[in-house]
This record gives structure tokens, sequence and C-alpha cells, in this order.
């Protein structure tokens, strides 16, 4: 059974101006379960993660100040919202869904958390929304417990996975494969092994010739046993920060030409959202939800 990693906290509201982006938290799963594409028990809520688990990838001193609350103001800025605790365990949760949602992977193919893809998030700093980066977390997890041997990140946000390019710059085992807006922030981007800046304004076709070219390179160069795959949808024409103009069906492509790849070459694959800030929320919802229709069509 395809397994889903979501918890009520995911929906937590965020200070004013940033409640709207959580609202597809709740959506999703709804929207799915409505659907009939999954079943509660495809659900699992996660616990909060051990911090010697968050060591491995993250910097001591940081976790400290994250988990006591007293990163200075500067800091805080960077992520883009004062600190609480409740903020903090929503990060515990959802990198330890992604952990659980990698085991599964390896069990049914595919795995999703309904939240995650918090790249932004470095070694020793947090920003853009991400304070723990659970894609990195759970890479350094799968390896030191020789779970993998040969990990590939796809991140194909809109934004650059400029934590996750830190985090593994010195790290051969883990290759980082990054398409995004280069005009968009991050505005000082990180070095991954494959990036890949794309143009304002650019539409599916361009886009799915872009992907399939550096994908195949991606995998060739990589060699994976395991697969991350981040798959925001603030690629959208109809995103308020994204800049690029691929169309719902063009995004849907790309998520199937991404799960088609791993599944053809035997390689299992946990999924995080990322992004998505449509104007209209049954935009991002859609979208999403369109990642996990194929996902249940190919891998059930």
């Amino acid at each position: 059974m395809i397994k889903i990693a979501w918890h009520p906290i995911y929906a937590h509201p965020l200070p004013e101006g940033h409640r709207f982006p959580m609202l597809k938290y709740e959506l999703i799963p709804e929207q799915l379960l409505h659907e009939g594409v999954i079943e509660p028990e495809n659900l699992f809520e996660p616990e909060p993660i051990a911090e010697d688990i968050i060591l491995l990838t993250h910097d001591k001193m940081y976790w400290q100040l994250l988990k006591a609350l007293t990163l200075p103001p500067k800091e805080q800025r960077r992520i883009g919202f004062p600190l609480n605790a409740e903020l903090v365990e929503r990060e515990l949760r959802i990198t330890q869904g992604t952990i659980d949602g990698a085991k599964f992977a390896m069990r049914e193919g595919v795995a999703f958390n309904v939240a995650g893809g918090t790249h932004h998030a470095g070694s020793n700093w947090g920003e853009g929304f991400c304070l723990l980066n659970d894609q990195a977390i759970t890479a350094n997890y799968l390896l030191n417990n020789d779970l993998s041997k040969r990990i590939l990140i796809i991140d194909l946000d809109v934004h650059q996975g400029n934590g996750t390019a830190e985090i593994f710059n010195k790290e051969s085992r883990v290759y980082t494969f990054s398409m995004h807006g280069d005009k968009n922030f991050p505005f000082r981007k990180e070095t991954s092994n494959l990036d890949v800046p794309l143009p304002d304004n650019i539409e599916d076709e361009a886009y799915l010739d872009a992907l399939t070219v550096n994908l195949k390179k991606a995998f060739a160069e990589a060699n994976p046993d395991f697969v991350f795959y981040l798959s925001g949808v603030d690629v959208l024409s109809t995103d308020k920060l994204g800049k690029l103009a691929l169309t719902k069906a063009g995004c849907k492509e790309r998520d199937r030409i991404v799960l088609e790849a791993c599944k053809t070459k035997n390689l299992p694959v946990q999924v995080s959202m990322g992004g998505g800030y449509s104007a209209d929320i049954k935009d991002i919802v859609d979208a999403h939800c369109n990642t996990y229709r194929l996902a249940f069509d190919m891998f059930t």
C-alpha cells in the first residue's frame, strides 16, 4: 500500500500573511479521499524526528538555537516568520514523515509527504519558510544506516534547492539536480551537481524538453539506488511567485516523466510536495493531486 505522511500540525496557521498557502495541507488529502484515489489507511501520522538524526545534517549550534527558539532576529527574518514551538514541532514531524516515507518507498516503489520539500534550509541556516531540510536529512539517514549507497535528489520546485546543494557539496554519494527559475529566489544560488536555470515565462514544450535531456543526464551521472523528488507546483503560470508559464497539463507531464523514469529503472522514490502559490487554492491543490493520481495509477 502506498503511504502518505500527513499530520494535523502540517496545517498549523502561520502568522498573518502566511496562512493561505497552508490550506493546501488540509485540502490535498481531503480531495484525494473524496475522489477515492486514497483510503484513510494510506495516510500515516509521523512522530517528531530524533535529535541525533537531525545532527547528521544540521549544525549543532543552529539546531540548539532553533530548538530553544533563540535564533537571532536576523536569522528569523531569513526564515520568513517568527519562531514558535509549534512550528518547530511541525518541522520535526515533517522530517520524520520523509524518513518513514523513504522506508515505505523501498517496499512499495513510491511514497509521499503532503508537506516537506524544505530545500532552502542549509547545514547551519533556515531560509524561505524552511527550518530543517527534510530530504537532505533523510538522505543522510539512509546513507548512515546503509539503506542506500547512491542517492539522486530531483528538485523541480521553481526555486533552486540551495540548502540541499550546500549540504551535499562535498558528499559524492548524493547527486543534486535542480531545475529552477534563473531570476527567482534565492538570489544567491549554491552549486548543485546539475543546475538548470530557466528563463522567465518558459512554457510547457521548452520546459519538458529541458527536463527530458537533463533528467537523463542526472540519472546517468548519479547512478542512484534511491531517488528523492521535490514536486513543487510553483512552476504554474498562475503562480504568484514562480515567473514560469507551465499549464497544469504541463506540470502533470513533468511528474509523469520523473515517476515513469523511476519506475522503469526500478528505483524507489520519495516525493515531497514543495511550493505552490497560485492565487486560486484550487489550482494549487489540483496540481499537487495530479502527482498522487499519476503515482497511484502507475504504482498500484
